[in-house]
């Protein structure tokens, strides 16, 4: 049970987790009130948070947290609004309102409203309605003519989005075999994990939406976990198509209020199902039967910011097993810690090799733009054959998406004289012009400036902006062709509230003939109508010198190929590349991903990294460089003295990013078999060092890069 209780001079939310007989303390406090009178938390919930905070190396009352929104932690309570009902007939009223017309106009107008209403009508609707004050009504009240009462309202974000019904789909001979399996497990149940490895457009949404009503009828729950918002508004309208009212959702988008609603939803079993960003892995529900983790090998469900670093698909995995539970990870590139598991016959694999419908896989080519740039004499953001390709769709009547992961108009601002870059002060990395706002921006800490006409270093007027982003190319985009229409999603044009969802359904409703994007684009979305797909600079992601470029590269170029061509008409891929004999990039051609697989699961071996050793990242932050290095030093001796044969301890480095928001970097990466035995020696470390408050620590178990 949550409760509140006098700590540090304030009141603080707790929660209680055990009772004792005796106490080691000679001064102890009474519980000064209880936030909730029924329990907030199941037996299996706090299992799962134990289990969370020992092997994400995090106090169980941090880990606590995760489980309960802020507003369910402050106390915040249902909203209510008041209703009014009448107290009379119909004909009663009538003839009350026929008395008063011309006496008192006011309170027959009230009652002009009331009669129009079946039941009853919220009082700011009335008033509203009737436009006088709430005096008015108030006095109709006294004369017994109606009443007002205090009801509970649902801020439910689902409420005024409209869906039309939708019937289970005929599935194909490989979607059958994998429902017919996953059947199987929830008549069973017992924990089973599955991996649907499934191409893009193979109809992997079908085989959940199929064992989510196999579940339901089961009288079980099932949770649904998404990458991130961008998905979640896609998915939603497909569950809800298919099952009405019994859906709840939780994402960070939410106001406070709809979060408080959503839990106490889905806490009280009012909503079957549940769907999610990673933070809906934490949700309330009992009676768990299945869980589905789509697009599993995305990065975004991986905390990184905090401890616990938690990675959502992990948890869901332990979470299916604590219940006898289901759990279906599904991907077209998947993870290749997944993959492994199925090697190692911890997961089933289920595949789904062909697009359903009959669609066919688009073609996919590449574009050497090196060749471009001679033909041209000189740089080009377009090759000839994506322009050529471009025309040719919007000409049928058919939509393209172009990729590039970087948003702005140009990725820097150098000086020819003495090759200075204009930098963040706070972070240390090359701020982004921004055309709209037309400012220099840092991406890290939203810092601001206006373009310099100088160089801040030798006060030349040489200074030239080099690179480009999502917003240079839709600007070049329409001046080559000034007739075709031009969406830009991004993280600029997506940050207010709903801005992603008027972007989504201006596409789909074909209200712009191309979609420029960064990797929001490139991530499970189905448009029918796009046949065409153009990756400017795909090889940005292979030179990240991370042990996981590779794979995020493969994925990515993967994932935005499969966006075209989902429909009746056939679609075309367009890689520009700059390394057209890259072996990786032959693989995405290919669609092989087994091929991928074991080409860089060798390297992974020959160097111990994830899946055949642990990896865990020690970040320290601090403002002061010097002192934050010296206490990583430390630390690293200390550590060094501790591991013996429990792994490897590597010296600290700075990180990819050194500096961020005026704090120093630094980290150490270790790397060994057992993650609790890791752990074990980081604990004793902390408690033998005595930590200056000055430099932060965070402990990164698994984490998703050794170089950010």
């Amino acid at each position: 049970m949550c409760v509140k209780v006098p700590l540090r001079g304030n009141l603080q939310t707790g929660i209680i987790v055990n009772f004792l007989h005796k106490s080691q303390f000679k001064k102890v406090l009474p519980i000064h009130s209880i936030v909730s009178d029924k329990t907030l938390m199941t037996q299996e919930l706090f299992k799962l948070a134990d289990w969370i905070s020992q092997y994400y190396h995090t106090p169980l009352a941090k880990t606590l947290k995760l489980f309960f929104p802020k507003s369910v932690r402050k106390g915040m309570g249902h909203k209510k609004q008041q209703v009014v009902i009448r107290k009379k007939s119909l004909e009663e009223l009538r003839e009350l309102c026929m008395s008063l017309r011309l006496k008192k106009p006011k309170q027959a107008r009230v009652l002009d409203e009331l009669l129009k209403v079946e039941k009853e009508v919220f009082l700011t609707e009335l008033l509203e309605r009737s436009g006088v004050s709430r005096s008015v009504v108030q006095t109709l009240a006294k004369q017994d003519c109606l009443e007002l009462l205090s009801t509970r309202v649902d801020r439910n974000p689902l409420d005024k989005a409209e869906y039309f019904p939708s019937k289970p789909k005929k599935l194909t001979s490989d979607q059958q075999n994998a429902y017919d399996k996953i059947s199987s497990s929830l008549a069973s149940e017992k924990f089973q994990s599955f991996l649907l490895f499934g191409v893009t457009g193979s109809g992997k949404t079908e085989v959940y939406m199929q064992a989510m009503e196999v579940t339901l009828k089961k009288g079980k729950r099932a949770l649904m976990l998404v990458p991130e918002i961008a998905l979640t508004t896609q998915t939603v309208e497909k569950l809800k198509s298919r099952f009405k009212d019994k859906i709840s959702i939780l994402h960070h988008r939410l106001s406070q209020g709809e979060r408080f609603d959503q839990w106490h939803a889905i806490r009280s079993g009012e909503a079957s199902i549940v769907i999610g960003a990673r933070s809906a892995i934490f949700a309330p529900i009992d009676k768990l039967g299945l869980v589905i983790v789509d697009e599993e090998h995305e990065l975004s469900y991986k905390q990184t910011d905090e401890m616990p670093t938690y990675n959502a698909r992990d948890i869901a995995v332990m979470r299916a097993k604590m219940n006898e539970a289901t759990i279906i990870l599904g991907s077209a590139t998947p993870s290749l810690e997944s993959f492994t598991n199925v090697k190692k016959g911890k997961y089933e694999m289920l595949t789904l090799s062909s697009r359903a419908n009959s669609a066919l896989m688009p073609k996919i080519e590449i574009v050497d733009m090196k060749s471009e740039i001679e033909k041209s004499k000189g740089f080009t953001l377009f090759s000839q054959r994506l322009l050529s390709e471009i025309d040719k769709r919007f000409k049928k009547g058919e939509q393209s998406i172009i990729f590039l992961n970087r948003r702005g108009f140009h990725t820097s601002l150098v000086c020819t004289q003495c090759a200075e870059v204009e930098k963040c002060p706070s972070c240390d990395i090359s701020l982004t012009f921004h055309r709209k706002s037309d400012t220099l921006n840092c991406h890290l800490c939203d810092y601001r400036i206006g373009p310099p006409r100088l160089c801040s270093k030798c006060k030349s007027p040489t200074i030239k902006f080099r690179g480009y982003g999502t917003e240079n190319v839709e600007s070049q985009l329409r001046k080559i062709f000034p007739e075709i229409r031009t969406l830009r999603m991004d993280a600029d044009t997506t940050k207010h509230v709903g801005s992603y969802e008027k972007l989504y359904y201006a596409f789909r409703n074909h209200k712009a003939d191309v979609l420029i994007g960064t990797q929001m684009v490139a991530k499970g979305l189905h448009f029918p109508s796009v046949t065409l797909v153009g990756v400017l600079n795909c090889d940005r992601q292979f030179n990240i010198p991370d042990f996981k470029g590779a794979e995020i590269g493969f994925q990515m170029i993967t994932q935005v190929s499969g966006r075209a061509g989902r429909g009746e008409v056939s679609g075309n891929v367009i890689l520009q590349t700059f390394n057209k004999e890259s072996s990786y990039l032959k693989h995405a051609i290919d669609g092989d991903y087994v091929a991928f697989y074991e080409q860089e699961i060798a390297s992974r071996k020959f160097f111990s990294y994830p899946p055949f050793a642990h990896l865990i990242k020690i970040l320290f932050r601090g403002k002061s460089e010097s002192q934050t290095l010296k206490v990583a030093h430390k630390f690293y001796q200390l550590l060094s003295f501790r591991i013996g044969k429990v792994g490897l301890v590597q010296a600290p480095l700075p990180c990819g990013y050194p500096k961020i928001k005026e704090y120093y970097r630094f980290q150490i990466l270790l790397k060994g078999h057992n993650i609790y035995a890791l752990n074990e020696c980081i604990q004793r470390v902390e408690e033998e060092m005595q930590m200056p408050s000055s430099v932060r620590l965070i402990v990164d178990v698994d984490p998703s890069s050794t170089f950010f």
